[in-house]
């Protein structure tokens, strides 16, 4: 599936799983850590940006309105939470990967 129709299908499921995460979904989309900076300093997906799932709304304006942002803490849970108050906040493009960075490591059908 390319990734505009991940974005586009992103409000129906809000989810993604790691083995959905192809070179297309790595090349466009925004991954975001919301894990807290020593988890993230300690490994995270490559190109991902840190913001703690307690920041997101504090820190809307880094987060893109025009390509599909894929949040991930260590299982899901929080970055669930994140991804709630971002699309309360009206971010329809926002998703949370299923299982996190312990099921990317695990199943991601890409790596960079």
């Amino acid at each position: 599936m390319h990734a505009c129709s991940l974005a586009r299908s992103a409000p129906k499921s809000g989810i993604i799983l790691p083995q959905q995460l192809d070179q297309t979904v790595f090349e466009t989309a925004l991954f975001v850590d919301t894990r807290d900076a020593g988890q993230f300093e300690e490994g995270t997906i490559p190109g991902a940006v840190n913001i703690e799932w307690r920041e997101v709304l504090d820190r809307l304006d880094e987060i893109p309105e025009d390509r599909m942002t894929i949040l991930f803490c260590n299982t899901g849970s929080l970055s669930a939470q994140a991804a709630f108050a971002l699309r309360v906040a009206g971010r329809s493009n926002v998703v949370v990967m299923q299982t996190g960075f312990t099921g990317w490591l695990q199943d991601a059908a890409y790596k960079p």
